[in-house]
């Protein structure tokens, strides 16, 4: 949203609040046009997150793609956040940085993508530093707030008499939160696989087997029999399942016989695959990314004009309504510096589709990290949780660049600011197993022993579940704990009597009651 007047800085500007750091001047810094305002920022605490907002406007133009960079003392160049500023009003960026250790010192300004010579204005700029241990308490506030709720268990006679000393047992059995990761056609008859694979996650999405070119290789010869014994397991097991894709726009990954169609016959095929994918499947899946990564490519459009893919989401809910249609991108939270995938980017192809029409529900993120900007990942989750739609983490890995010890620290860092957001409804790891290894991160060896990632995801499972407790009622006859949302049984015995009862938590800001009569 642009406004006429900007407004206050976020945490009255934090160290930006009584310090002039601002360098008014134009300069160039090894080749890069950089152009005033910029500011100097010094005595910076390496491993300290730094939460940076302002609000932009442009002259010169009437809209054009802005972003913040951090240049360091190590000559480091870095995006810190992005804005589509407008002309004649301010718009608010958002996002943030973590200094290396190596860094203390680093001039933080604005350029447009194209670094075209337009003229920026800012005001309203905040930059608060937050300490490790400061971040992860707002995580973990996050989570007791949005995750867990409160429950008082009352436990009276059958006259209605409080009973205190009552033995009250609880058990979460089921979790509310979905959590899982892509599975290939490699859990096929694995029992060890799928045990494994049972015993830790609600939630599967299909790495392949359901793409164009794995269900269709050659025209008209549809073998789903891969998709149907996996989409089995997970319904034999209560998995909720994703439907990953119908269409994926990068050439690349569309079968070779569908880029030699002609235009009415690529119309034709594209309308059987939809039909025949989505009526098969109808019910089935819980969401579809319809047109996969169309921030980045665009094969339909180009080949059957601007509403290609348009169209898809309107053929796709006329034909399983129940389904929540995805956009699903990557580069949106794990970087600023693409710019075909910004968070205004994804807002506004967002809007047109909804504009034009289509049932566009669901926000999908990717998530394939390199070196996680934690900041910079909660600035664009706060900034898409304005559209009021559910925010799925649909890919999560660590980029295999990395040794096995730091894509755990990084996994970690990402899951705990993933499940603390109130707007994030689901993640899904990118991890399925494959003799080879993984796409780019693996939970385990081939003999399922867990790797350092798979140890942080079991620690975080644990930790992210109320497990079993027991205590006694009060002299009020109530028992009160404090559990992770999901489905519970609940027992209790006093002297020889015992009463069960089950128990759903899901959210809500009020204390849940739940009375048992003996």
């Amino acid at each position: 949203m642009c406004k006429e007047y900007a407004e206050a800085p976020l945490y009255e500007g934090g160290i930006m609040g009584n310090v002039d750091q601002r360098i008014q001047q134009r300069f160039d810094n090894h080749a890069e046009r950089v152009y005033s305002p910029a500011y100097v920022l010094q005595n910076l605490t390496p491993n300290n997150k730094y939460a940076f907002s302002c609000w932009v406007k442009i002259n010169g133009v009437d809209s054009a793609l802005i972003r913040a960079r951090f240049s360091t003392n190590n000559s480091t160049f870095k995006c810190v956040g992005t804005v589509l500023a407008k002309s004649g009003c301010w718009s608010f960026l958002k996002g943030g940085f973590v200094p290396d250790s190596s860094s203390t010192f680093g001039v933080l300004f604005f350029q447009s993508f194209d670094e075209s010579s337009i003229e920026i204005s800012v005001t309203g700029s905040s930059l608060q530093p937050f300490t490790p241990q400061q971040w992860k308490m707002h995580q973990d506030d996050g989570i007791r707030r949005e995750r867990k709720r409160m429950v008082i268990v009352h436990v009276s006679d059958a006259g209605g008499q409080r009973v205190p000393g009552a033995i009250v047992t609880v058990q979460q059995i089921s979790k509310d939160f979905p959590f899982g990761s892509a599975i290939a056609k490699t859990i096929i008859g694995n029992l060890p696989y799928q045990n494994w694979f049972v015993k830790r996650f609600n939630a599967a999405v299909f790495e392949n087997e359901l793409k164009w070119y794995a269900t269709e290789p050659d025209p008209g010869k549809l073998n789903y029999s891969l998709a149907d014994q996996m989409l089995s397991f997970t319904r034999a097991n209560k998995i909720i399942t994703r439907g990953h894709n119908i269409f994926w726009e990068d050439p690349i990954y569309t079968p070779a016989w569908v880029r030699n169609l002609s235009s009415d016959d690529l119309k034709t095929a594209v309308n059987s695959r939809i039909q025949s994918l989505m009526c098969k499947y109808k019910e089935e899946f819980i969401h579809w990314d319809v047109s996969n990564e169309m921030l980045h490519f665009d094969f339909y459009e180009q080949r059957l004009g601007p509403n290609a893919s348009l169209d898809f989401f309107h053929t796709a809910q006329a034909s399983d309504p129940q389904a929540t249609l995805f956009m699903n991108d990557f580069n949106v939270i794990e970087t600023c510096d693409d710019g075909n995938s910004t968070v205004d980017t994804y807002v506004s192809r967002l809007k047109e589709f909804k504009k034009g029409g289509a049932i566009l529900e669901g926000i999908g993120l990717e998530g394939h990290f390199t070196t996680p900007n934690l900041p910079l990942m909660r600035a664009v989750l706060d900034k898409l949780a304005t559209l009021n739609l559910p925010i799925w983490l649909t890919e999560i890995d660590i980029s295999k660049k990395l040794d096995q010890e730091t894509q755990a620290i990084y996994l970690e860092d990402v899951l705990r600011e993933g499940f603390s957001h109130p707007s994030v409804n689901g993640i899904m790891l990118w991890t399925a197993l494959h003799p080879n290894g993984c796409y780019q991160m693996c939970l385990t060896d081939n003999n399922l022993r867990n790797l350092p990632a798979g140890n942080v995801v079991d620690q975080l499972l644990q930790e992210w579940e109320t497990g079993v407790v027991t205590g006694q009622t009060d002299d009020h006859g109530a028992y009160i704990f404090n559990g992770f949302l999901g489905e519970y049984m609940v027992s209790v015995q006093y002297e020889n009597k015992t009463a069960n009862s089950t128990l759903s938590l899901c959210r809500g800001d009020e204390t849940k009651h739940l009375t048992i009569q003996l």
